[in-house]
């Protein structure tokens, strides 16, 4: 009944592009596709990876549920595309810049095009944080790196760091120790953040040095890097260590800027939403990484995705007789 109560509105000349817009591909956003895609909802995703985030960067995700051995990111987000497009949603290439709303509509304006939909999830995660320190601006791209899975190849028999103390940090350390001839792992505390299973394999790791209760201070070079100086927090001694390339995985920022009006965030900038993912915007629900949690992982992704989509279509049903062209 609602596919076709939905083709009769989209399709009848209502001046509506989408039903439902999908802000960011990754496992959120894919999640809440599938599911709206299924109930017969003309929905649209739009990353600008063309589907799959930043999850489908990761070598191999571990405790993703049904994958005892692991599953490469890219297979799994290449899995979850697939099955959203199974059920009729569109993905494409591209950025969302601006939602605004109004009249029981929202209007996205993205890189390539301005649309309407009648409800929005915003998926769009979070962007790498970065150490603030001299000489790091010079050398992104230039041998500092935010994805060992992207560029970890680039750097075989050589020396490389990474900064960061969670389970990122670790699985990229442990994945560049594939083609490194050596990786050091700084980290600020003694003891890292990461779960056991993550840590016990860094630790068994011959390739991967711990360099702990440490912080990088700069980072020198020429054309590219070539060294970087740490300070050890306990004894307040600096060194300077070389290395071919740092990778840092420090924590991130949430991408809120397209709906920072249209919502309300923690101090970090992370959005507030309620159990169905909605925000105090009616017809918006954020999902995924961007939103205010104690755990950011795929799985959890998921289950915000399934409740986003399950929220919207409850909005979408509630509010038909509202809708404005």
């Amino acid at each position: 009944m609602v596919a076709s109560w939905q083709d009769g509105l989209v399709g009848g000349g209502s001046g509506l592009d989408w039903d439902l817009l999908i802000a960011g591909g990754g496992p959120a956003g894919m999640t809440a596709a599938i599911y709206a895609g299924r109930a017969g909802w003309k929905t649209l995703v739009l990353d600008p990876l063309g589907g799959g985030g930043q999850a489908s960067t990761t070598d191999v995700i571990y405790n993703y549920p049904g994958f005892p051995d692991g599953v490469p990111g890219l297979q799994l987000m290449d899995l979850m595309s697939k099955q959203a497009r199974n059920f009729g949603a569109v993905v494409e290439f591209d950025e969302v810049r601006e939602v605004s709303a109004g009249n029981m509509l929202f209007r996205v304006k993205s890189d390539n095009a301005e649309r309407t939909a009648r409800a929005v999830i915003y998926a769009a995660g979070t962007s790498p944080k970065k150490l603030g320190v001299p000489g790091e601006d010079e050398f992104i791209g230039r041998g500092i790196s935010y994805c060992a899975t992207c560029d970890g190849p680039l750097f075989k028999d050589r020396v490389v760091a990474v900064v960061g103390g969670g389970d990122s940090a670790l699985t990229e350390a442990e994945f560049l120790s594939r083609f490194a001839r050596e990786v050091l792992l700084v980290h600020r505390r003694d003891e890292f953040r990461a779960g056991l299973a993550s840590v016990r394999r860094v630790t068994g790791n011959p390739k991967i040095r711990m360099v702990l209760s440490s912080v990088v201070e700069e980072v020198k070079g020429n054309d590219r890097i070539s060294s970087v100086v740490l300070r050890d927090m306990k004894q307040g001694r600096t060194s300077e260590v070389l290395v071919d390339g740092l990778f840092l995985y420090v924590g991130s920022n949430p991408n809120i800027a397209p709906i920072k009006d249209l919502v309300d965030t923690t101090e970090s900038g992370f959005v507030k939403t309620a159990g169905d993912m909605s925000t105090r915007t009616p017809g918006l629900f954020v999902a995924g990484d961007i939103r205010e949690k104690s755990l950011r992982q795929v799985a959890t992704a998921v289950g915000d995705g399934a409740a986003a989509a399950w929220g919207a279509e409850k909005y979408l049903l509630e509010n038909a007789a509202g809708v404005r062209k």
